[in-house]
């Protein structure tokens, strides 16, 4: 028996013993035998997954299988959840609570490695497990009391900081070398068979069921047509972008279950450009921030709530010490892996959307950093992108991103069919048209030396963007004409703004970032810089900029503005309106839909050196900003490992107007729609909506 075989077994056979032996203090006795009841369940997984009994076990059987496994952390479940830090401190005490809810939260982080059949991971955190119960029995049996908090986070921050560099290998090995095999192979042959979305380990609900079996039943060509707008998309991002994807092996595909059929079409393209596909993973652990549905091929979300009480659960053990380890335990881990990371070629991301829009509640017990420990993470964010970029070479890796409803987004199957098509027509539109309406606007802007941007209708927006002034605008331009190749659907212009100038309020009444809704979004900025912000999700100022700190800022003081464009998509606006599905819409689609200013990186971030021109041979200029400029002095200043963009909607635009330097003015759009010489057409569909109005 193999060392990791029998740890395990001695870890479950003392696991087994817990519930009824009753050693710890009574008020912690339910917390630990359900938590045992829980890594059981996992060894019961596992056994099933290696016996032959899933080849013969019904559908409606895996479906129940797969309710248990995320019941407890389901909204109806939550509030008595061991997992919610509320209900922790509640039962637990405020002490204690938090860091019991983090552990239940990491011994659920087993899951996935179950279905992975990744036994030293799950053993691992069973042993967590085990050595938080024995402080607890330890203490009861010499004092009758509990262990004290110090001495459960050292117990917790001792694993994170031994095991840092095993986690990040494993974690770095599923995102860029070889994906997770085993689901792979699930997924690859399009899931004909429901059963096999079940066999994922994710969670299942009717979306995933009822996507498959739409996309199960298109035809064919239009399946082709999905797919090749995926992979040549992606191929045309490496050729605008001055790469060479030969130079390249493997490529992940993220996506949401449902969609294998697409993603095995995609298989077939990227082989034919020499690229191997991998299918990378979605595991919740407190060794990695979590973003659900960004990471990997995933399921449902079972409940957006609890992912956002733990998102700084490490809060509870950060500090210089453990940010310096960490750091080391990813260096280490690149460095095993260097020969292989450096022939990854990024990422396919099928993104989805339709879920109810997620408005977060402020839980007061959830782990929150400080403001030192807001500075560590923000450093270790800082240098983890720049060894990332190191290490896959980002200058020569590209990425493509495309999106597709779920069918909870509309109230019958007839109308997710109707949505479904839209925004495949939207996906497929000609790129000639729009590349030609947009390089004459780029010609306009390249010979402004700012742009106004100014409200209507309630938007308070007073913005005057500096812009980069080519010396050669015969030959150079200072926005990419962005056609479908790494944002799908077609249709944006955009530039990196300079700074110094920029300056003035960027106001919003509703968007949504990320899934997270922001209501009447403030932006003011001072030389291009973020000086103040506020929005009124909640009664309380404070918690509106904390809210906008945490999910915008991401804890740095001052992000700068990274990027200015305008969205000429108008198909997809009047397309979102038409369904009542604007609010929504994904920021990829979103942003194509109105004028938008992202804070933080710019879109050349780590990328300035490439040359990249139009379609019309311009070499594009306005690559880099005074921070962005850094790199070549000061690297640790010049990044921040985070884009977000705001758009502003076309009814609530009053102008986006191009300046010269005599003075002498040009709008391109006005009251909502497009006035610029050669960009009327794009209006058809805004008149079409007011038609029908």
């Amino acid at each position: 028996m193999e060392l990791t075989d029998l740890r395990y077994s001695l870890a479950m056979d003392r696991i087994r013993a817990i519930p009824g032996e009753n050693l710890a203090e009574p008020g912690f006795i339910k917390y630990f035998e359900d938590g045992a009841q829980w890594l059981l369940l996992m060894e019961e997984e596992e056994q099933f997954l290696l016996s032959k009994a899933p080849a013969d076990t019904g559908i409606d059987l895996l479906r129940e299988k797969n309710r248990r496994l995320y019941e407890e952390i389901l909204p109806e479940n939550y509030g008595s959840s061991w997992a919610n830090p509320a209900f922790a401190a509640e039962k637990l005490g405020g002490e204690m609570g938090p860091f019991l809810a983090a552990l239940r939260y990491e011994i659920r982080s087993a899951l996935p490695f179950v279905y992975r059949h990744m036994r030293e991971r799950v053993l691992i955190r069973a042993e967590l497990f085990l050595e938080i119960y024995t402080a607890f029995t330890v203490a009861y049996h010499e004092n009758g009391g509990i262990p004290s908090r110090e001495q459960i986070r050292s117990i917790m921050r001792g694993y994170l900081a031994d095991y840092a560099e095993d986690e990040m290998t494993v974690y770095l090995n599923d995102k860029l070398v070889e994906g997770s095999p085993g689901i792979y192979d699930l997924a690859a042959g399009g899931c004909t068979d429901l059963r096999n979305l079940y066999l994922t380990g994710e969670y299942v609900t009717d979306d995933e069921i009822q996507s498959a079996r739409h996309i199960a039943a298109l035809p064919e060509e239009e399946i082709t047509l999905i797919a090749g707008t995926i992979t040549e998309g992606y191929r045309r991002g490496f050729i605008n972008g001055g790469k060479n994807l030969a130079s390249k092996k493997t490529v992940s595909v993220i996506l949401h279950l449902g969609f294998e059929r697409i993603l095995k079409a995609c298989i077939k393209g990227f082989n034919s450009y020499g690229l191997k596909v991998i299918l990378p993973a979605e595991v919740p652990t407190l060794f990695h921030s979590f973003s659900r549905g960004n990471m990997g091929y995933g399921g449902a979300d079972p409940n957006p709530q609890y992912y956002y009480d733990h998102r700084e659960d490490l809060a509870l053990f950060l500090d210089e010490g453990l940010r310096k380890r960490r750091l080391e335990g990813l260096t280490n881990a690149y460095r095993k892996l260097k020969g292989e990371t450096v022939l990854y070629a990024g990422p396919a991301v099928l993104e989805t959307f339709g879920n109810a829009p997620f408005c977060p509640e402020q839980n007061p017990h959830a782990p929150r950093y400080d403001k030192t420990q807001k500075k560590l993470s923000t450093d270790y964010n800082i240098k983890a992108a720049r060894l990332y970029s190191d290490a896959v070479v980002a200058k020569d890796r590209s990425f493509t991103i495309i999106d597709f409803p779920l069918p909870s987004i509309a109230e019958t199957d007839k109308k997710y069919r109707e949505i479904f098509d839209a925004i495949t027509r939207i996906n497929t539109l000609d790129n000639g048209l729009y590349e030609k309406i947009q390089s004459g606007m780029i010609d306009v802007l390249s010979a402004a030396c700012r742009a106004e941007i100014r409200g209507r209708n309630g938007n308070r927006t007073n913005l005057n963007v500096k812009l980069f002034e080519p010396s050669d605008p015969a030959s150079e331009a200072n926005f990419e004409n962005c056609t479908a190749d790494v944002n799908i659907p077609v249709g944006e212009v955009f530039t990196t703004p300079v700074l110094e100038g920029t300056e003035g309020l960027l106001h919003v009444k509703g968007v949504y970032l990320e899934g997270l809704f922001f209501k009447d979004l403030e932006i003011r900025f001072v030389n291009g810089r973020v000086e103040d912000y506020n929005c009124a999700n909640f009664e309380c100022e404070e918690e509106n900029k904390n809210y906008i700190r945490e999910n915008i800022l991401f804890h740095h003081e001052h992000l700068p503005m990274g990027e200015c464009a305008i969205g000429t998509n108008t198909t997809a606006y009047a397309a979102a309106a038409k369904y009542g599905i604007s609010d929504r819409l994904p920021i990829l689609i979103a942003e194509k839909t109105g004028p938008h200013f992202a804070v933080g990186d710019t879109c050349y971030c780590r990328d300035e050196e490439n040359r990249v021109y139009n379609p019309d041979g311009k070499e594009i200029v306005a690559k880099d900003n005074s921070v962005s400029v850094l790199r070549k002095t000061d690297p640790e200043k010049a990044y921040f490992g985070c884009h977000t963009d705001i758009t502003i909607p076309y009814e609530e635009l009053g102008e986006f107007t191009a300046v010269r330097a005599d003075g002498g003015r040009t709008p391109i759009l006005k009251d909502g729609r497009f006035v610029l010489e050669g960009t009327q057409i794009l209006n058809r569909p805004l008149e079409e909506m007011d038609e029908i109005e």
